[in-house]
């Protein structure tokens, strides 16, 4: 079998527990250079120890190895009509509101280090209603880039991510042990820099196997890895979803919100932090046509 690039395959090493797609053989190293198709995750294999799925087969084992999606987006709806029936009240002081209400979510900003991830990630973000503004940025120029997006978008959430991973014989605390956590840090700092208020600007940084802990003292509300496991593709989504639909009355419950991830609480944790999400009142049949303001 010859392992070419383009090619889907997994490693024996792991018990074939990730797809991955070979973004680059080195044929004298006898090396592959790998790229995770639904988990956060660059890494690199010896070749004889990759097995090739076929493109017939993939979907097939992604369904086998995938979370729920259907499940966590049900959960995710029930939690907002609970969310809104609660709102109304404490907004009007009544049962029934006669005059209608509408909602403001958090506005999201979502630098992505994979553009696959871009697509796959906006996908969900317009399932489930969330205002975005998602780009492709390498994670080397997210330190660079982010201040020019922030000022641009004017978000209430900022989730940078992509693809990390923590070397087997490194240590924990130092940057060289990680792919790119310093280039997350970097760019949290930055961001930090134009908005020092956590709760006015929410932000989750990370992917897999990322350094938690110095995401977190850059300025971080959320990150991962806190046990430097693999986190989901879309797990940062679930966070933000969190984020954009939590009222500002409230803060952010960080095990109700790792709950909807993939990774869990080994995979994504953080701060208090308070929601961006309001309500008003009345609803005027313009705001239910969709009305654009013409400026």
């Amino acid at each position: 079998m010859t392992i070419r690039e383009g090619d889907y395959v997994t490693r024996k090493s792991y018990g074939q527990d990730i797809l991955f797609r070979v973004i680059e053989v080195d044929k004298h190293k006898k090396i592959a250079y790998l790229k995770g198709l639904d988990w956060r995750l660059l890494a690199d294999a010896p070749l004889d120890d990759l097995v090739q799925v076929r493109d017939k087969d993939i979907y097939k084992w992604l369904d086998k190895t995938s979370f729920d999606g259907n499940e966590c987006l049900r959960l995710i709806q029930r939690e907002r009509e609970l969310l809104r029936e609660k709102n109304e009240w404490l907004l009007t002081g009544q049962d029934e509101n006669e005059h209608g209400s509408f909602e403001i979510p958090g506005r999201v900003l979502h630098l992505d280090g994979d553009s696959g991830y871009v697509k796959l990630c906006t996908h969900l973000y317009q399932k489930l209603k969330i205002p975005v503004h998602a780009y492709h940025v390498r994670e080397k120029d997210m330190p660079e880039m982010v201040v020019r997006l922030l000022k641009e978008v004017q978000p209430d959430i900022l989730i940078l991510t992509g693809h990390d991973s923590y070397k087997k014989s490194g240590q924990r605390d130092q940057f060289s042990s990680y792919r790119n956590s310093r280039y997350f840090v970097e760019a949290v700092k930055e961001a930090r820099k134009w908005e020092k208020n956590k709760d006015k600007l929410t932000i989750f940084a990370g992917a897999c196997q990322s350094f938690f802990e110095a995401i977190l003292e850059a300025g971080a509300n959320f990150a991962s890895s806190p046990k430097r496991i693999n986190i989901h593709a879309q797990d940062p989504v679930y966070v933000a979803e969190k984020a954009s639909y939590c009222s500002i009355r409230d803060t952010v419950n960080v095990l109700d919100m790792v709950k909807h991830t993939v990774s869990g609480i080994d995979g994504i944790g953080g701060i208090e932090t308070l929601g961006s999400f309001r309500m008003g009142i009345p609803l005027t049949s313009e705001m239910e046509r969709g009305l654009k303001i013409k400026r």
